[in-house]
């Protein structure tokens, strides 16, 4: 009993370390990896179990080449096939930014892999792309918050209904009151934006769209009727519509602006828009800057981040904003009222 159970373990090893077509592997490539997995096998063991299980598990042998090399079919009915470093290095970098995307019944099927990759690159030991997971990684622009906790009941049942297009009961927490409310709500998407994410709905009873966060949702309950609403709906129609950037009006206007040397030198390798310029200010160090941009708080806080390396001139709307801003600054921090 104990020697067939080693033997099956053995041919299960061996399955799983040949590849799909065009990729190949030889025989005695095999023979090293199962040594190296603790098999004690020969050569000639393996070439015979490769010829014992090639008939029902679709396995080829490409004979132009001594060694001879062995792959799976694309067609093969069973895949078991060890995960390759370029699939578990691109699932360990993507796991953190796909847990607020994907459905969680998604998630729940993928979690399996998500621990493979982890445990695959682990005991790669100084392979180069191991090395290319401890060294490599994508930080935002600025000041980052910890994401909202969302229940993960919560993330369940919504990304049930989207799946299903079903309507949902929720008790959510006004922003603006911090009080309790009871919706019905059609979903329509879903966005994740920096530490929040927000699902798309609109009440029952009316057609415009709302968005949710859903870590302010308390309790959640998937209905039985469909979500008949948001048929044709586009997410990135949506977005461009500038509903995240919120935007003062539809409209784009020119910035013009003296910004610092350092800050040129950063806009003339990451530009605001395509339509921008930098040209030199006579008898000064600092640059005229010009650029097309949309009318948005956005762009209007990047300006406030920059603090008295920008010196605005237009649009007009935003001149008025800074000045009443630097004026309401210097009233609070010259207050005697303030508390110490």
């Amino acid at each position: 009993m104990s020697q067939a159970k080693d033997t099956l373990l053995r041919l299960f090893a061996l399955l799983r370390l040949i590849p799909t077509e065009p990729q190949r592997i030889a025989a005695p490539t095999l023979l090293e990896k199962l040594r190296d997995r603790g098999f004690s096998v020969t050569l000639r063991s393996v070439q015979r179990d490769l010829n014992r299980l090639s008939t029902p598990f679709s396995l080829q042998c490409d004979e132009s080449e001594i060694p001879f090399r062995w792959s799976f079919t694309r067609d093969a009915p069973l895949r078991l096939e060890d995960m390759d470093a370029s699939t578990a290095l691109a699932l360990y970098l993507s796991e953190s930014h796909l847990t607020t995307l994907l459905p969680q019944t998604v998630l729940d099927q993928l979690g399996p892999q998500f621990r493979r990759a982890r445990n695959f690159l682990g005991d790669l030991g100084h392979n180069g792309l191991a090395d290319w997971a401890r060294r490599v990684r994508a930080i935002p622009n600025g000041k980052t918050l910890l994401p909202a906790a969302i229940d993960p009941g919560v993330w369940g049942q919504v990304s049930t209904v989207l799946l299903e297009r079903r309507q949902l009961q929720v008790t959510y927490q006004s922003r603006s009151k911090g009080e309790l409310k009871q919706f019905r709500l059609h979903p329509a998407g879903l966005v994740s934006r920096h530490a929040i994410s927000y699902l798309l709905a609109s009440v029952d009873g009316y057609g415009d769209l709302r968005q949710f966060a859903l870590h302010r949702i308390q309790h959640v309950r998937v209905l039985d009727e469909p979500s008949v609403l948001h048929a044709a709906f586009d997410v990135d129609d949506y977005i461009a519509t500038g509903i995240f950037s919120h935007r003062q009006t539809g409209i784009e206007v020119e910035l013009i602006a003296d910004v610092h040397p350092q800050i040129a030198f950063l806009l003339g390798e990451t530009p605001l828009s395509h339509e921008q310029t930098l040209s030199d200010i006579p008898s000064h160090t600092w640059k005229r800057l010009r650029a097309q941009v949309p009318l948005d708080r956005e762009t209007l806080w990047w300006i406030f981040g920059l603090n008295d390396n920008i010196r605005v001139h237009g649009p007009q709307v935003w001149v008025d904003e800074i000045g009443a801003r630097l004026h309401g600054m210097q009233n609070l921090y010259t207050s005697v009222d303030h508390a110490t």
